[in-house]
């Protein structure tokens, strides 16, 4: 698999990812001498906040740029694809931040993070619901489809309901505690362009490198009407779907 991630893009444009994670830390109550896994860790700056709890914390990731980043904070990362997960009860926790809708199909990441996982382990985690970045993702659609690109076909992420998810997480022996969509508008720091940069890059590449620019370009244009004010502050349209659920 092409790693599409740069760790000094994703420190630049990305740092809000962790930023607004603390209620995720609160959620999970990490607690010392606990083993956790944080699925999807990134760069580790989430990792990080885990870890300070006391708890032993291992953090996997697809992309080896950031898995090197992660390890240079200290964190125990490891280069491991979330849909061949090969832990049997070894955990009290699995987290995961901002990842799981990056991680297809999803019952096979549910398969492995119910086996890993002890009974009574907890599974809590934030993630794209219904309705996440879907301007942006509307805009990026046209742009392909002008393009004679299949937009639709392009996009890289699953974005469910809450009551999709929860069901998924039923059938994998979870017992739910608390799942919610919760629309989180975001402010893009680095603005539109650099949020494309870091995130879009599944879309573009279906063009030719001499197209990518030019529509990330018209993409951001149309995407002013909506998500940018008269001072010029972009802000996304996140919609999160939150949970904590339990393994039986």
């Amino acid at each position: 698999m092409t790693d599409r991630w740069s760790a000094d893009s994703y420190a630049r444009n990305a740092r809000f990812v962790a930023d607004l994670a603390a209620p995720l830390v609160d959620d999970l109550a990490p607690r010392p001498g606990e083993r956790i896994l944080d699925l999807g860790c990134g760069d580790g700056a989430f990792t990080a906040m885990v870890a300070a709890s006391g708890a032993t914390v291992t953090g996997i990731d697809a992309s080896p740029a950031l898995v090197a980043a992660a390890r240079a904070r200290g964190i125990d990362a490891r280069v491991e694809d979330a849909r061949e997960l090969a832990y049997a009860a070894a955990f009290d926790a699995v987290v995961s931040n901002a990842a799981l809708h990056w991680m297809l199909p999803p019952d096979a990441v549910l398969r492995g993070v119910s086996a890993a996982l002890r009974p009574g382990g907890r599974f809590v985690a934030e993630f794209g619901g219904k309705g996440n970045v879907a301007s942006i993702v509307t805009a990026v659609v046209a742009v392909l489809d002008r393009r004679g690109v299949d937009g639709a076909a392009a996009i890289p992420w699953y974005f469910p309901t809450a009551a999709e998810y929860a069901a998924r997480l039923e059938e994998h022996g979870f017992t739910i505690d608390r799942i919610a969509l919760v629309p989180r508008p975001t402010p893009l720091a680095t603005g539109m362009a650099a949020w494309l940069e870091t995130f879009g890059g599944a879309f573009f590449s279906a063009l030719p490198e001499p197209e990518r620019a030019p529509a990330a370009s018209e993409a951001e244009t149309l995407l002013a009407h909506a998500l940018r004010d008269d001072a010029g502050n972009w802000t996304a349209d996140y919609v999160r779907l939150r949970f904590r659920a339990t393994k039986r």
